[in-house]
């Protein structure tokens, strides 16, 4: 942008061969900036190898027109070395974003910024801007584009030739998805168009036939001569008009009987892109990864897999009549070939919905089990089997932080919180605060995950002076303003990662979390472990705890031999009903779930070498979720240890 040093764009270069090779994750990027003629942004593209030979064939992969250089691991900034790349530091040093999907939605906000016109670019981050913007941990949508499709077709890429392998899981629930219907926002006007439509190809069928024909209107032959260049991919380019007075104004209006029709009798749009009706940044992440694995299946005369792919042969012709698709793919070296189907693969894959259904169910998403009474036979049968919630003494109950003669900037009441609420986040940050000092020595890092506005890591940074403390957190807003609050206070030994947390690998002392929702929990405690670091963790939202991809309930040995995953779960719905409205009964029974539930999670740490106390903040009153597990790594534990 005008007057300002572009930010540092690192992408990896792999060389894990002789040869070094561009990732699908870097190829996305680089196709992205191509399309969205972005010159915010220095190029690093990053390697282990010493030597880079110039005549390797990735050059031809890099569009010339990118401000690019090569950079050694080692030389990276310490931000960036923490996170897997693809990642952006901001021009101070202090801001990271890392992941595809966070860096490509980056990348779209800075080519808006500079060029304000690009309506292009803008309608790729979709309805309400949230295209790709929830983390894979929780959005199977997202999981399967950022990463299980790039990981099956890198996978394929490396034994392309093998007769036995089969299209991947991931590309097979993608042709599932294609075929199923699309509604976006305000739709009723185009599906009464479509409607419109239909009813004259009808008639002129009609009066074009002569009196022994039929003249009864075939529906799946007018619909079917809309499929590759009717309404629906009409309006989806216009969409991507860059000059909004290209886009011709819908002046006919629709015949009264049409207007009349029931909305649930109106004809369904058909899927043209990826994500529904409308190209968007979903589409711009699959079609590097498509184009080289439809490729690489035409290369090995690999037919049989290509029948099994109708759907996204058509997407992927489409694709390449977006305005400046063809531009961006020619600079990446992407030259699209003329890929036709088998006439088999006019039927959909039978192995799709097993597969989607695998996936749905592994990550927790499946229907909800109906629970039958309340929580106390399967606390029963915990205490049967000698196990009861147990809650450790606050080792400083009375710790209090000067709050009246801390900087402005420092007191969570900065901002919109109403006085009460005020009252209890510090409240909240007293017991935090004093268990990590406890725990922080000088020259160590703490880590605040799920940071949110910062309420924690900047009470940390402004009274551990010494040590570095990183926020991390998805929500860009959210590490804004702390970002602000920080330059207030002049604080500088502080760092912003805004990703989500499987893409910090760095290694690190203490990890802290505030009231960290359902799962995350378990992800931060994990990522402590890994790192063997020290944790002071805040559970919430304990009826949000489900199965995933990576984690299973119950946590711990004990408890999974004893309960099912539907009693664990009764627990944790339970474990939410402890507000100060609740009569104290059920409030009572609110806290034993919460603290069974959390003993489980304890039991898990100690089976990695942790000593860990659950603990209740002080007073109880600063809030319903007022658990605290402290876990301190015994020698030698964790899998890095950061604490040697």
């Amino acid at each position: 942008m005008k007057g300002q040093e572009p930010e540092s764009l690192y992408l990896e270069l792999s060389s894990h061969t002789q040869q070094c090779t561009l990732p699908l994750h870097t190829s996305i990027s680089l196709f992205l900036l191509s399309y969205c003629e972005c010159p915010s942004f220095k190029i690093f593209l990053v390697t282990t190898k010493p030597d880079i030979d110039s005549s390797q064939s990735w050059k031809s992969q890099v569009p010339v027109s990118l401000d690019v250089s090569v950079v050694q691991v080692e030389d990276l900034p310490l931000l960036v070395r923490g996170c897997r790349l693809p990642a952006v530091l901001g021009e101070t040093g202090r801001y990271c974003r890392a992941g595809l999907a966070v860096v490509l939605r980056h990348i779209i906000n800075r080519t808006c910024e500079s060029e304000p016109r690009r309506r292009d670019a803008e309608s790729l981050l979709g309805f309400k801007k949230t295209c790709l913007k929830a983390c894979a941990e929780v959005s199977q949508w997202t999981r399967l584009c950022e990463l299980s499709i790039p990981s099956a077709v890198e996978a394929h890429l490396k034994q392309p030739a093998n007769p036995a392998l089969q299209l991947p899981p991931a590309l097979l629930d993608l042709e599932k998805r294609l075929g199923e219907p699309v509604r976006v926002h305000n739709d009723d006007k185009i599906r009464r168009q479509k409607l419109q439509l239909q009813k004259n190809n009808s008639k002129q069928k009609t009066a074009s036939k002569g009196p022994q024909d039929d003249p009864v209107l075939d529906e799946s032959r007018v619909q079917g001569s809309q499929s590759d260049g009717g309404l629906e991919l009409r309006a989806a380019l216009a969409k991507l008009s860059m000059d909004s007075a290209a886009v011709p104004p819908t002046t006919t209006r629709e015949s009264s009987d049409i207007r009349r029709v029931k909305t649930s009798e109106l004809p369904p749009l058909e899927r043209v892109f990826a994500e529904g009706l409308y190209f968007t940044l979903t589409d711009v992440v699959l079609l590097p990864c498509i184009h080289q694995h439809l490729n690489s299946l035409q290369s090995h005369a690999s037919n049989a897999a290509l029948s099994q792919l109708p759907l996204l042969l058509r997407w992927y012709r489409r694709v390449q009549d977006v305005p400046g698709v063809t531009r961006a793919a020619q600079a990446c070296g992407m030259v699209f070939a003329g890929i036709q189907a088998h006439p088999a693969g006019l039927s959909s894959p039978a192995e799709a919905p097993q597969h989607r259904q695998a996936d749905q169910e592994s990550l927790g998403t499946n229907k909800e089990e109906h629970f039958v009474g309340g929580p106390r036979p399967t606390m029963t049968k915990l205490k049967e089997n000698g196990i009861t919630a147990v809650f450790s003494p606050h080792p400083c109950p009375l710790s209090t932080l000067p709050w009246d003669s801390l900087p402005a900037a420092v007191n969570p009441t900065e901002g919109n919180m109403s006085d009460v609420r005020a009252v209890r986040k510090r409240q909240q940050l007293n017991n935090l605060v004093a268990m990590v000092t406890e725990l922080a020595r000088p020259g160590q890092t703490v880590v605040d995950f799920c940071s949110g506005g910062g309420h924690v890591g900047i009470v940390l940074a402004h009274m551990l002076p010494d040590c570095e403390v990183i926020l991390i957190e998805n929500k860009q807003e959210s590490l804004v303003r702390a970002e602000k609050r920080c330059a207030e206070l002049g604080l500088t030994n502080i760092g912003f990662i805004q990703a989500n947390m499987d893409y910090f690998t760095g290694s690190f002392h203490v990890g802290v979390a505030l009231h960290a929702c359902g799962v995350a929990t378990d992800m931060v405690v994990e990522q402590c472990v890994r790192a063997g670091a020290a944790f002071v963790v805040s559970p919430c939202c304990y009826g949000f705890i489900q199965n995933t991809l990576k984690f299973t309930f119950p946590r711990s040995k004990t408890f999974l031999d004893t309960l099912s995953y539907k009693e664990h779960m009764i627990l944790c719905r339970f474990a939410d009903q402890t507000a100060a409205q609740m009569p104290p009964e059920r409030r009572l029974i609110g806290k034993q779930c919460m603290g069974l539930v959390d003993l489980d999670r304890s039991w898990a740490a100690e089976a990695h070498g942790y000593s860990v106390m659950v603990i209740t903040m002080e007073p109880q009153s600063c809030s319903p979720k007022n658990n605290m597990l402290v876990g301190v790594a015994k020698h030698g534990a964790g899998r890095n240890n950061a604490t040697q």
